[in-house]
Parts: C-alpha cells; sequence; structure tokens
C-alpha cells in the first residue's frame, strides 16, 4: 500500500478527517508525523474536546481500559509513548505498565496527542479542528467539497471518514442506547439491560457509581460475562503458515480449539492462544468464505467476544460479586414482549434460551447495550446515508461497515474504489472486523497515513 495513493509534494496534500475521536485524532497524529508535519490537516469534530469520542468522554473513574497501558500508545512504534505521558501526568502514580487506565485520562492523552501534531506543523503543513459536523461530501474538479453544519464549505483533496461507533438507539428497538453514558433513573428502580458484553458493564459499572439501589438484570442471546485478562501475557507465538487461512468456519473452530487444548495441557491458558492469533485476526477474516463469516457472525461471535474483549480483573470480580449477592442477574434469552406503561417504563416477556419458560419483568428501565455492529446505511449519521443514497459508497455484503478495500479506500454502488475518499475504524468492520480496538486501529492509520503521503520522513 504505500504511496498508492500518494500525491507528489507532500506540503499540497490536503486531507480532512471526519471525525475527531481516537481514530480521527491518531490518524491525524500519524499524518503529520509521516509528512514531517507538512500535511495540512482539518478534522472536523462537533465537539470540542478532541479525541473523546463514545469511549473516552466519560468522567466517571470507574470506566477503565479494556487494554493494559503498555498496549494503547497511539503508535505503534513507539508503544511506551503513553506511559511516558502518563507517569509525566502523575509522577507519584505506581509504574504498573500492565495496569488498565482510567478512560477519562486516555481521552486527554489523545488531546495531548492531537496538541502535539499541531505543533508539529512546518512550511505549509497545519493541523486544525474544525468545530462542526460534516453533512455532504461531493466530488468536485481537483477534489473534494464538504459542507459543513454551520453553513461553510470545506476543500479538500482527500477525505477520511473516522466517524465510529453510532451513538443513537437502534431503529429496530427504540430503547435508549446507554453505556459510559446513561440517563437519569430512580434510584430503586429495576433496570433491565439488553446485551451483556462491555457496554452493559460500561452502564452497570455507571448506575454503581450513582449508588443504583434497584435489581439491575442483563439480557442477552447466551447470557455470557466478558471475562478478565490474566496477570501475566504469554501469548504463544504462530507463523502465518501454522494457521489455516481460507477455511470453513467448522474446521478452523476445531484447529482453534486443539490448539487451546494443547496449551493448556502445557499448564498455559487460553489467554496465550487469543493473543498469539490477534495479529492475524483480520487476514482470518479477510480470507473466510462469506458464508463462514455469516455462520461466525451467528454463532460463534459472542463467544469470541467474551474471550477476545476482556476486561480489567477487578472489574470483573465486582461484577461477579453483584451476580453473588443478586444485584446483577443474567438471563439467557430474549424480549418477545414489551408493553410500555406510560411513564417510562415497561414490562417485558423474556423467552429463556434453553428452557422457552417466560420471565414477566413488570415496571423497568430498559437500557440498550445489544452492541455496535450495525447497518451503517441505517444509522442515525446524515454524511453516511447520504453517501450510500448517492452511491458513493456503499455497505459491504454482510451490512456491518462500509465496503472498504484492504487499504481503507471506500468502494462505490458500481464497486469502483476511490481514490480520494477514505475510511478507518469501526466503519470498516466489514473488511477488517477486528478494528474496534486501539491496537488494530493505530496500525490501519499508520499504514493509511503512509499511503496518503509517502514513506516515513524523520521529524
Amino acid at each position: 500500500m504505500p504511496g498508492r495513493f500518494a500525491m507528489t509534494g507532500a506540503a499540497r496534500r490536503t486531507i480532512a478527517i471526519v471525525g475527531g475521536g481516537a481514530s480521527g485524532v491518531i490518524l491525524a497524529a500519524h499524518l503529520m508525523k509521516v509528512s514531517g508535519g507538512q500535511a495540512r490537516v482539518s478534522v472536523i469534530e462537533r465537539s470540542a474536546r478532541i479525541g473523546r469520542g463514545m469511549a473516552y468522554s466519560t468522567e466517571l473513574p470507574e470506566h477503565r481500559l479494556n487494554v493494559a497501558a503498555n498496549r494503547m500508545s497511539a503508535f505503534p512504534e513507539d508503544p511506551a509513548h503513553l506511559l511516558v505521558w502518563y507517569r509525566n501526568q502523575r509522577p507519584k502514580a505506581p509504574d504498573e505498565p500492565g495496569r488498565f487506565l482510567q478512560r477519562r485520562d486516555y481521552g486527554r492523552y489523545l488531546a495531548d496527542v492531537f496538541a502535539a501534531a499541531v505543533d508539529s506543523a512546518s512550511g505549509s503543513g497545519g493541523l486544525v479542528h474544525i468545530e462542526a459536523e460534516c453533512v455532504s461530501i461531493a466530488q468536485v474538479a481537483g477534489g473534494l467539497e464538504l459542507r459543513l453544519s454551520n453553513g461553510t464549505s470545506l476543500a479538500a483533496q482527500i477525505a477520511v471518514l473516522a466517524t465510529g461507533h453510532d451513538p443513537e438507539p437502534h431503529p429496530d428497538r427504540g430503547f435508549a442506547s446507554a453505556g459510559t453514558s446513561v440517563p437519569p433513573i430512580d434510584l430503586d428502580q429495576r433496570v433491565v439491560i439488553l446485551g451483556s458484553g462491555l457496554s452493559m458493564i460500561d452502564a452497570w459499572l455507571a448506575l454503581q457509581a450513582r449508588g443504583h439501589r434497584g435489581e439491575i438484570v442483563a439480557v442477552s442471546r447466551r447470557g455470557l460475562l466478558p471475562l478478565p485478562h490474566g496477570e501475566h501475557r504469554n501469548p504463544i507465538k504462530l507463523d502465518r503458515a501454522d494457521i489455516p487461512f481460507g477455511t470453513e468456519l467448522s474446521y478452523f473452530v476445531r484447529w482453534f480449539s486443539d490448539l487451546i487444548q494443547e496449551r493448556e495441557a502445557c499448564g498455559g491458558d487460553w489467554r496465550d492462544v487469543i493473543d498469539g492469533i490477534r495479529p492475524f485476526n483480520q487476514q482470518i477474516w479477510r480470507d473466510w468464505p462469506i458464508a463462514a463469516k455469516r455462520r461466525f457472525l451467528l454463532h460463534a461471535k459472542a463467544w469470541w467476544d467474551i474471550h477476545r474483549h476482556r476486561i480489567a480483573p477487578d472489574v470483573h470480580a465486582r461484577a461477579q460479586e453483584a451476580i453473588a449477592v443478586g444485584k446483577l442477574r443474567l438471563i439467557a434469552g430474549k424480549v418477545s414482549e414489551a408493553v410500555d406503561r406510560g411513564n417510562e417504563t415497561l414490562d417485558l416477556v423474556v423467552r429463556q434460551r434453553h428452557s422457552g419458560d417466560r420471565i414477566v419483568l413488570e415496571d423497568v428501565s430498559v437500557l440498550d447495550c445489544t452492541g455496535i455492529v450495525r447497518d451503517p446505511a441505517r444509522g442515525s449519521n446524515p454524511l453516511i446515508s447520504s453517501l450510500i443514497t448517492a452511491g458513493i459508497a456503499r455497505t459491504d455484503t454482510l451490512r456491518i461497515g462500509l465496503d472498504v478495500t484492504p487499504d481503507c479506500a471506500i468502494v462505490n454502488v458500481r464497486g469502483e474504489p476511490s481514490d480520494r475518499l477514505f475510511a478507518v475504524g469501526p466503519l470498516t468492520r466489514g473488511t477488517f472486523f477486528e478494528i474496534d480496538a486501539v491496537p488494530e486501529i493505530r496500525e490501519q492509520c499508520m499504514r493509511l497515513a503512509i499511503g496518503l503521503v509517502g514513506q516515513p520522513t524523520a521529524v
């Protein structure tokens, strides 16, 4: 990919990044670093707080990173970058590279990464934050025109969509979305959380921080709780030749299960296998037949998520204690009936997964934490909708993201990749799948930066 889309003369490169969360900030930093500060980059983000996005806008200390600090640097070539920053901010904090930092601290880190990238500009380059929302993108002579919510327009040669997850409620359900942000709820009210993954943990922690006293019930198809990280990381060493790329899902699952059994028989841990295969996850996904991908999403994703997307050990211990004392209840099943009581609460009927028995939950507040994978054509972002309607972009075959090439170029309705419009982060999950966490996003952003402005330049 390096240089494929690069244009002659880095100083003339004008790039607009739509979205100023983690993906947008990390990409902007890499563009400035790779170009030696000469690229001209505008980050269009309606929030004044650059770098926060959905994940890092929380101010609750209970909300922690789900990945240890020594793997959360914005720069893969400088893994200690976050740790050095944190030690400068908190010189008296314990020196624990494997600790799980507060998300609000990571949001501040990203803001400082952006500020340092702004300071790195030289010559005709520059990095600016435009506090607005991009509502449409049109191709014009010589580049792109981005129309903004404040009535102005921005001209750019390249635009990169980094809009992240859709924060609005799922259109088919209509329940309040939740995660790190939870609407006001009476402290004694019974709360039903739809979903039992990472977003449920975030919502539960937010309720606990408020002193919530009512029962909290998490309902998901399988009733699985995210598992904790281990105390020590010892990922197995795998070579590409070891991995059965392109096989059917059943064969791959047997191979993977056997690998875990072999590791555990030698005194290791299943985490060693999950972490060891991580560098190959995107290639495994891309090489699977479409039928295997569909079967994975339907039958195996929930199991994969609780093992792959783990939580801090002490957070897991708190959740287990809450389950033991009856403050948190997990139900494997799905909502079959919902009756609005007219006072922002509902009566729910949950059909249990295995027995089929009905559980009636009366007078409950409902929070939707069912996940972040959805059809972008039915999302709340007007820019994405307009691009799809105009045929400039299209959804991937599975309708879980935009259709993009392996080097992040957006594919139009005729199947043609753009040489001016790109996407990074969760929008590209149809192609990459494993693209929600910073370790994967930073690699993607670094590769795209090199592709857009040429080979790395010493700063």
